[in-house]
């Protein structure tokens, strides 16, 4: 890990000057893709569109200009330049920027390492790659249960942008323009330097949208602007400047997922505290009397789960088995209610993939053979009489029966007589939730997981085929779904969970309970729960979650004014039957090949979307290998689309 080609990137220099040349191809002129976003879903797009130029280039050349004001590679959310505090909520041997044999997709497969295997690459010299000195350490330590910084995910990143620029054919080029686009007229891209790019095709390879306060937002701005109070509306956490907040005061924190964990950090440590592991285990907080006091609630009123630090112990799971292609076309009706008709079928490939691990993996706590439990179970409706009498004779364990309510809504109608009393259940719950996801004997709760991440990569099929009711889709399936999705499956690593323990005990955090409310109310934030009859007041209110998908509150200039132009729609789904439509906040496209539609529907023919607050709601940009990722099959279709733009041969 000496000095090597890329070291400039580290040391201040300026980085080595992209590749480029220019020339004509059969009296052609280049052709010129401008990519807006230079981040892990651009560089994604420039490796499947050198993948597959062989087969469809066509001789002419492709000049690429790739635009973010953030290193290419990293962008914005995986930047080097963030708190070392910060970690990734995945495993390295769960992220992954190459594709392989499970993508189902018209180009080549291009295989290359996980951050795993990168790392191990490089730490034993089979790899050349510079690696910032102050995550040396951990690159070296790493192993397959670890959560590694941001700051190692910013090298591995960089590492991919540079391979994939230097495996593009020699009639590909690149050029990096550390800009924003400001602007879109016609073929022309302007960007906050001043200059401007004249391009053939756009493809804007959009993160998660920032948006401006909606219109309750802007009521708590206005209050605390009133009475001299602070307020921060949902944002990216490593983004917002919490100077403001002071050492000692009292601050309500509206959300408990990976938001809150970031603030939680960036407030504590983050200010000087110290914590240490005690030889018993657990941890405790040292103050620096730098922090405040995070008064944190949400609607379920606990963190999301820790990730699980073991593996499955039973033979493969057969996933997706009963929410497939077949299972949505077989639903009935014009119009369908998500949570009635579409998730007793999610609900049942979660038990499948819970119980089939907890059958093969631990047979000594059951009492049916798994052959016979597997064909009763396929012919029943999921949580149907016949159903729970089965799991009831299967299973004798009350603790190893999936229960999908509890497990969404766990305060659900648990009340208690004072805020200490809530926090005392809590500090329960959360041990519990510690001691079972590093516990392999629980290793069916992976079984579930592994089959939640199999249904949200179906999801966008259902979409697609436009049966969803329209309040459903937005409310049931984007909303409650989703949700639902990252407090199980998203959750932060292990310790974030006993640093939050130990910052508890430190009386540096408190619980609100669950159904939070925030009233303004007497010249302050008042925060009140259904977990018990206290209440907070507090000068300072956070919103800790990122914004909804909103392209009418859309804070990013260029998007405004494509949108003011009519030339970029926000998505609205029709419902089916009534044929009223709803907004649903994302930038809509077509889904199929994600060509970016106006206000009147019609797609661009040079102009096209990728990301997950467009219309395709595809996942992160980087994913688990093997696992068929939707974005990854979206990078190829989208590849294709543009090359058949440049052979003139685009349908």
């Amino acid at each position: 890990m000496g000095p090597g080609r890329d070291s400039a990137l580290w040391d201040g220099r300026p980085a080595p000057e992209p590749r480029r040349s220019f020339g004509f191809v059969a009296d052609f002129p280049p052709f010129t893709l401008a990519v807006v976003g230079a981040g892990p879903r651009g560089v994604g797009v420039l490796e499947r569109l050198g993948a597959n130029a062989a087969e469809l280039l066509g001789g002419r050349r492709l000049e690429v200009h790739l635009i973010d004001p953030f290193p290419p590679g990293p962008g914005r959310v995986w930047r080097y330049d963030q708190s070392p505090l910060l970690r990734m909520n995945s495993m390295p041997e769960d992220v992954t920027m190459f594709t392989d044999e499970s993508v189902k997709m018209a180009g080549p497969v291009r295989p290359g390492p996980s951050l795993l295997e990168w790392a191990r690459k490089v730490r034993d010299g089979g790899l050349d790659a510079d690696v910032p000195p102050d995550v040396v350490a951990e690159l070296t330590a790493l192993d397959p249960f670890h959560f590694p910084t941001r700051r190692l995910q910013s090298a591995y990143l960089t590492w991919v942008y540079r391979k994939v620029v230097e495996d593009l054919p020699e009639d590909v080029d690149v050029l990096e323009h550390a800009a924003r686009a400001t602007g879109v007229d016609g073929r022309t891209v302007t960007l906050s330097d001043g200059s401007a790019i004249v391009a053939d095709a756009v493809v804007f390879t959009v993160g998660h949208l920032d948006a401006e306060p909606d219109e309750r937002e802007r009521e708590l701005v206005a209050f605390a602007a009133r009475h001299g109070l602070s307020y921060y509306p949902a944002g990216y956490t490593a983004d917002v400047d919490y100077a403001g907040v002071e050492p000692g005061e009292t601050v309500l924190v509206r959300g408990f997922g990976l938001a809150f964990v970031d603030l939680m950090l960036l407030l504590t440590e983050g200010r000087g505290g110290r914590f240490e592991d005690l030889p018993c285990g657990g941890l405790r907080y040292d103050p620096s009397g730098a922090e405040p006091v995070l008064h944190v609630g949400s609607r379920r009123g606990v963190p999301y789960h820790a990730k699980i630090g073991y593996r499955l112990r039973g033979k493969p799971l057969r996933l997706p088995r009963f929410f497939d292609a077949y299972a949505m076309d077989g639903l009935a009706g014009a119009a369908l209610d998500f949570r009635a008709d579409v998730w007793p079928l999610i609900a049942k490939e979660l038990a499948w993939g819970y119980y089939s691990e907890l059958f093969t993996g631990h047979p000594g706590r059951v009492r049916m053979d798994f052959a016979v439990f597997a064909d009763a179970f396929a012919d029943l409706a999921w949580d149907s009489p016949a159903m729970r009498e089965l799991i009831g004779r299967a299973v004798p364990a009350d603790a190893d029966r999936l229960d999908l309510d509890r497990l969404d809504r766990p305060m659900a109608d648990r009340t208690f007589g004072t805020a200490e009393e809530f926090g005392k259940e809590l500090r329960k719950y959360v041990e519990a939730d510690l001691a079972r996801r590093a516990d392999q004997e629980f290793s069916a709760d992976l079984g579930a997981f592994m089959a939640l991440l199999s249904v949200y990569g179906q999801l966008p099929a259902l979409v697609q085929k436009g049966r969803l009711g329209a309040a459903s889709q937005v409310s049931d399936m984007d909303g409650w779904f989703h949700g639902f999705f990252s407090y199980y499956a998203s959750g932060p690593p292990p310790r974030r969970l006993e640093e939050l323990l130990a910052l508890h005990e430190a009386g540096v955090v408190s619980f609100a309970g669950a159904e939070m409310r925030v009233t303004a109310e007497r010249g302050v934030f008042v925060a009140s729960s259904a977990s018990h009859p206290e209440t907070v007041e507090a000068r300072t209110l956070i919103e800790a979650r990122l914004p909804g998908p909103s392209v009418t509150r859309a804070a990013d200039g260029l998007l405004r004014q494509l949108r003011d132009a009519g030339e970029l729609a926000e998505e609205t789904v029709a419902d089916p039957v009534t044929g009223t439509s709803l907004p649903s906040g994302r930038i809509h496209t077509r889904v199929s090949d994600s060509r970016l539609l106006d206000g009147t529907g019609r797609p661009h023919p040079h102009r096209f979307a990728v990301g997950p607050h467009t219309s395709a709601r595809s996942a992160a940009a980087f994913t688990r290998p093997r696992t068929n990722a939707l974005s990854f099959r979206q990078n190829d279709a989208v590849a294709r689309e543009i090359l058949a733009l440049v052979s003139g041969n685009a349908g």
